[in-house]
């Protein structure tokens, strides 16, 4: 397998290229190829199989010879010692699928903990220590530092806007230490996402340090993201309807991620994506221009991105075709208000706690089936615990919100991160004197 850049197809690098330096030099972001087609008796099979099964046979056909099947096994299984189960709202009709088993209680934990097996299984070939930047908007930086804490071979930088994370997002963060260190920012996620873009394209850092990032522009915390897909429609195909999946999109690695494994065979007759208030995606739907804006904090703070970077990506995957795109992507939003109401509609209907994001997504999965008006079953993402938004899922639910042990551990713990503007010089600087 080869990746390519999204801005020149014609120059291609190695699986340890694109894991290791994220962004190509020309600034595009990289696809792999070929694409392989897994063909209908595969997703006919997989119905009793295991998040860690289906991400195996799919890493088999992506990598083909180039890592043993054992370690490839072996990769996959400590990867996912969880796994990502459908559970119904309506029967046949609509589901959620829930992606915060993992150790952060986010969806992220997927493809943080794969690349970071992924990682350490390449960093053993060289001695060189890696050290990865990664902006977050709230659940990315809990995933990384969880997934990547005391791997060797490798120290994480997190960049994080002050304020805009949730306490428990925040004590993800900054109370792991160790090989994790979190940058807070005194700006919005753009800033950080700004940020860690200029580190890779900076030839004086580069030249000093082995950077890599384990945000979605990295292609392999997208690849394993398409595995619960995978994993989902196996436990829905016994319902023999077309299958709808409505992700709360961001960044839109999340939704990229699908779209990619709809290329490889898995039959997904569309998609919904939902949003907040940083609504750039579904307004290019609807108008068929991209204009990205200054993002726009809101309650479902994941969601906080007013320049999506896999905007690019998911855009390629349906060849740069506007009338293709909006053929498989329909776009909702919703604001706070709106938001609220849904988490408390979905609580009284389905006697289901929703956190903001996942609540967005599974009003968009309705909105769009009720325009819709086809005999689908609907799948939205669930893509955190609600206790990770503990005080705001309370006062609109008026429950009490249990927070599992392994995140309640943190909550007594001190808090230590470096507070910088948003700035690059300033970033740079600090980031220099942690690792001297």
């Amino acid at each position: 397998m080869r990746f390519y850049s999204t801005n020149n197809p014609e120059i291609t690098v190695t699986v340890e290229e694109a894991l290791f330096h994220s962004m190509p030099v020309d600034k595009g972001l990289y696809m792999p190829t070929p694409l392989p087609k897994l063909g209908a008796q595969f997703f006919e099979s997989i119905a009793g199989q295991s998040l860690a099964e289906i991400g195996f046979e799919i890493s088999k056909a992506l990598f083909g010879n180039e890592i043993s099947k054992a370690d490839l096994e072996e990769l996959t299984h400590r990867a996912f010692p969880f796994d990502t189960p459908v559970v119904n709202l309506e029967t046949g009709k609509s589901a959620v699928l829930e992606l915060f088993h993992g150790p952060s209680l986010a969806f992220k934990d997927v493809g943080a903990r794969y690349m970071a097996a992924l990682m350490s299984y390449c960093s053993k070939r060289s001695d060189k220590e890696i050290n990865i930047l990664v902006a977050t908007s709230g659940d990315t930086g809990g995933a990384v530092a969880m997934g990547f804490h005391n791997v060797p071979g490798v120290r994480v930088s997190i960049l994080y806007p002050s304020g805009r994370v949730s306490d428990l997002q925040e004590k993800q963060l900054t109370t792991l230490g160790g090989n994790i260190q979190a940058f807070e920012v005194d700006g919005s996620f753009d800033d950080c996402q700004a940020i860690v873009k200029q580190a890779f394209i900076d030839a004086e850092l580069n030249a000093q340090l082995s950077l890599s990032s384990a945000n979605s522009i990295n292609i392999f915390r997208l690849i394993p993201q398409g595995f619960y897909y995978v994993r989902a429609y196996g436990q829905v195909r016994q319902f023999g309807k077309p299958v709808v999946f409505s992700t709360p999109s961001g960044n839109f690695g999340n939704i990229s991620a699908g779209a990619m494994v709809q290329q490889m065979g898995l039959p997904i007759a569309h998609f919904v994506a939902a949003t907040n208030l940083n609504h750039v995606v579904p307004d290019y739907l609807t108008t068929g221009i991209y204009t990205p804006k200054a993002s726009v904090a809101t309650i479902s703070n994941a969601m906080d991105v007013g320049s999506p970077s896999n905007f690019v990506r998911l855009a390629h995957l349906y060849g740069d075709d506007y009338n293709r795109f909006k053929t498989n992507v329909s776009g909702f939003f919703y604001d706070d208000d709106e938001t609220r109401a849904g988490m408390q509609k979905i609580y009284d209907q389905f006697n289901y706690v929703a956190c903001p994001h996942t609540a967005i997504g599974i009003m968009g999965l309705q909105d769009y089936l009720t325009e819709s008006k086809q005999d689908s079953i609907g799948i939205a993402l669930a893509t955190a615990h609600p206790s990770k938004f503990k005080p705001l899922v309370e006062v609109v639910l008026n429950i009490s919100v249990d927070v599992p042990k392994r995140l309640a551990i943190l909550s007594d713990r001190p808090k230590q991160s470096i507070h910088i503007p948003a700035d690059y010089e300033a970033f740079k600087e600090s980031l220099l004197h942690t690792v001297a």
